[in-house]
């Protein structure tokens, strides 16, 4: 499925999650789908504490997040934190 296809799960409605993107049909942020993953969650677990979600729309979830990082960028100290080594 393209990105094209899966951002047409994602919704911006002013009157739902105070206008936030998120998962069409649900009031679900997109920012809550990204900060799970970014914490470690696995998609099956989202699907699991999220039984209406299907993996494409988490896939949309981090296919919108792809599309705001290409405009937007957040501000990274250099050289204020060591490196994590593996």
């Amino acid at each position: 499925m393209s990105n094209d296809n899966l951002l047409y799960r994602i919704s911006i409605d002013p009157n739902i999650c105070f206008g936030k993107p998120r998962i069409k049909g649900h009031r679900i942020p997109v920012s809550l789908i990204l900060d799970l993953l970014a914490a470690g969650e696995t998609m099956e677990a989202i699907l699991e504490e999220y039984p209406g979600l299907e993996k494409e729309d988490i896939l949309a979830c981090i296919a919108y997040g792809a599309e705001m990082a290409r405009d937007c960028f957040v501000e990274i100290p250099i050289g204020t934190h060591q490196e994590i080594k593996k």
